[in-house]
C-alpha cells in the first residue's frame, strides 16, 4: 500500500520541482484548506473550475465567495445562527435578488476579524462576478431553479488613465540606481552595493521586456538565452514563451550574472534562480515590488510606479514604435487583443488626432 501524503512530504517532494511546479503544489495546498472553511457543496464548484483555471484564481474565488457566506450569517436573518458547515446548495436559491443587492452594498466597508476591509470598483466587481460563477454552475446543472444574480446589475467600472513612465523618466531611474550611491552611507550604502547590479538588470529587464513581476522572480539561469537574447518565462496558466531582449538589458544581466550571481551560494532549493534575495533565496514578489517603489518614489515622487507601471510604460513604448497592437498583445501575453487595446486607447486618440491632419486637400 502507498505511503500516505501529507503535507510534509508533498513539500519535500516540491523540493526536487522547478519553481513554478513548486508554487502550483503550494496553492493547491492551500486552495484545500481554504475549501474546509466553505460549505461542502461548494468542493463541486471548485472541482469543476479546476481545468480551465490557475489554482491561485480559485484560491481567491474560494476568498470571495467565503466573504458571502460570513456576510448571510452576519447580516441576514434566517442564517443567523448557522455555522459555514449548515448551509447547503438549496438555501442559494432561498435569497432574492434584494439580498444579493444588499451584499452588495456590504462589501463596500465591512468587518472581518476586527479588520476593517474596503472594496474599490475593481474589488467589488471581481466578488460579485465570484458569486455569479457560483451561482451559474448549480443553475446550470440544474442543481437550482433560481439564479438572483442574474438579476442584478453588475457593479460599473470606470476606466483609470494608465500611469506609467514617460521616456525622460525612465532614464532617470536607470541613471538613478546607477549612480545614487553618492548620496548614501554606513549601512544604506553596503546594501546598496550588494544589490546594485541585480536591482539594474531587474529594472532593465522589466522596462526591456513588459514581463510581469511574477514572471521575473520565476526565472531561473537557464532561462536566460544569450545566444539568441532570450528569456523562457512561464505565463498565467502556465504556458512557456520566449520574450527576447536588446542591448541594454543583454549589458544589464551580463553584469549581475557574471558578478554578484556568480560569487553568491544560494541556500539549498535555490541554486537554480536567477534573482536571489541578500538572505541568498529566490527573490520574491513583495520584495521586488518594494525595490520598484523604493527607486522609483526618488524619481517620480507623484506617481505610484509598481513593476505592473514598468509593463505599461514597455507597452506603450512598443506600441507607440511600432503601431501594431496584435505584437503588443503578444509580447505582454494577452490572451485577448481587447485586454491591449482597452490599455492602448489613449495612443490610438493621439494617432487619430495626427491623421485630421497628415493628408492635405490643397498645397499652400
Amino acid at each position: 500500500m502507498p505511503d500516505k501524503i501529507t503535507r510534509g512530504n508533498l513539500l519535500l517532494m516540491a523540493e526536487s520541482k522547478s519553481y513554478h511546479e513548486q508554487t502550483q503544489i503550494n496553492q493547491t495546498l492551500r486552495l484545500r484548506e481554504v475549501l474546509k472553511t466553505l460549505p461542502p457543496f461548494a468542493r463541486d464548484y471548485f472541482r469543476a473550475m479546476e481545468p480551465k483555471s490557475s489554482a491561485k484564481t480559485r484560491i481567491n474565488y474560494a476568498y470571495d465567495i467565503r466573504v458571502f457566506f460570513h456576510f448571510l450569517m452576519e447580516a441576514n436573518p434566517n442564517y443567523k445562527n448557522y455555522t459555514i458547515s449548515q448551509f447547503d446548495v438549496s438555501d442559494l436559491e432561498k435569497l432574492e435578488p434584494v439580498d444579493i443587492e444588499e451584499y452588495m452594498e456590504y462589501l463596500k466597508v465591512y468587518r472581518h476579524e476586527d479588520e476593517l476591509i474596503t472594496n474599490s470598483e475593481k474589488g467589488l466587481s471581481r466578488k460579485m462576478s465570484a458569486l455569479r460563477s457560483f451561482y451559474s454552475y448549480y443553475f446550470k446543472h440544474q442543481i437550482i431553479t433560481k439564479n438572483p444574480t442574474l438579476l442584478v446589475d453588475m457593479p460599473k467600472l470606470h476606466d483609470k488613465a494608465i500611469i506609467r513612465l514617460d521616456a525622460d523618466e525612465v532614464a532617470l531611474l536607470l541613471d538613478y540606481v546607477e549612480t545614487c550611491g553618492s548620496k548614501l552611507s554606513g549601512q544604506a550604502l553596503t546594501y546598496y552595493h550588494k544589490t546594485k547590479d541585480r536591482d539594474l538588470a531587474i529594472l532593465t529587464l522589466l522596462l526591456g521586456t513588459g514581463i510581469r513581476v511574477s514572471e521575473c522572480v520565476g526565472l531561473d539561469l537557464t532561462d536566460v538565452d544569450f545566444k539568441n537574447n532570450g528569456i523562457t518565462v512561464t505565463r498565467k496558466g502556465g504556458n512557456q514563451m520566449v520574450v527576447y531582449f536588446g542591448e541594454e538589458v543583454e549589458k544589464a544581466l551580463l553584469t549581475y550574472i557574471n558578478g554578484d550571481r556568480k560569487a553568491a551560494t544560494p541556500l539549498s532549493g535555490h541554486e537554480n534562480a536567477l534573482f536571489l534575495s541578500t538572505q541568498r533565496r529566490r527573490m520574491g514578489i513583495q520584495a521586488m515590488e518594494n525595490m520598484v517603489k523604493k527607486y522609483a518614489r526618488q524619481v517620480t515622487p507623484n506617481k505610484k510606479i509598481t513593476p505592473h507601471k514598468l509593463r505599461s510604460t514597455y507597452g506603450t513604448s512598443l506600441y507607440k514604435e511600432t503601431g501594431d497592437i496584435y505584437l503588443v498583445a503578444d509580447v505582454l501575453g494577452h490572451k485577448d487583443v481587447n485586454t491591449t487595446k482597452k490599455h492602448y486607447a489613449a495612443i490610438d486618440e493621439d494617432r487619430r488626432r495626427k491623421a485630421a491632419s497628415a493628408v492635405k486637400l490643397r498645397e499652400s
